[in-house]
């Protein structure tokens, strides 16, 4: 019976609001499994004038303005919704880009400064918040 009760009490921690950098990060690995995940600037600029972006995920320290302008300009012209992080590491790792060692943790991560959500995957919860934070921003 105690064993029962622990997984009754953890049950409301899973059912709490989540983040946005939460719920970006696993819609990006539900992208990134359905072959929807689009890295780097040249791939990215190509999604979005083909029409294809549906989300765009710029990292703020990106140490290159004209990059950065460049991706912003692009959404503004063909409307897709653009999302800032502040990490372009961590934007990184939730894209792929790194080696998974046999803790689960992440190994040789490489900086990524743009990410282009073509296919969502599927639904969750964490779609759910993203696609919020979109329309009220």
């Amino acid at each position: 019976m105690a064993a029962d009760d622990a997984v009754v009490e953890s049950a409301p921690v899973l059912g709490e609001p989540m983040d946005l950098m939460t719920a970006l990060q696993l819609v990006m690995k539900k992208s990134l499994a359905h072959d929807g995940l689009i890295r780097g600037l040249r791939e990215a600029a190509k999604a979005i004038e083909k029409h294809a972006a549906l989300l765009c995920i710029l990292a703020e320290d990106c140490n290159q303005a004209d990059y950065a302008k460049l991706v912003k300009a692009l959404c503004a012209e063909h409307n897709v919704h653009l999302v800032t992080v502040p990490s372009a590491k961590s934007l990184g790792e939730w894209a792929g880009l790194c080696k998974i060692d046999s803790e689960g943790k992440a190994r040789k991560v490489v900086g990524c400064s743009c990410v282009v959500l073509r296919d969502y995957g599927e639904e969750s919860e964490g779609l759910h918040v993203v696609q919020e934070y979109v329309k009220s921003h």
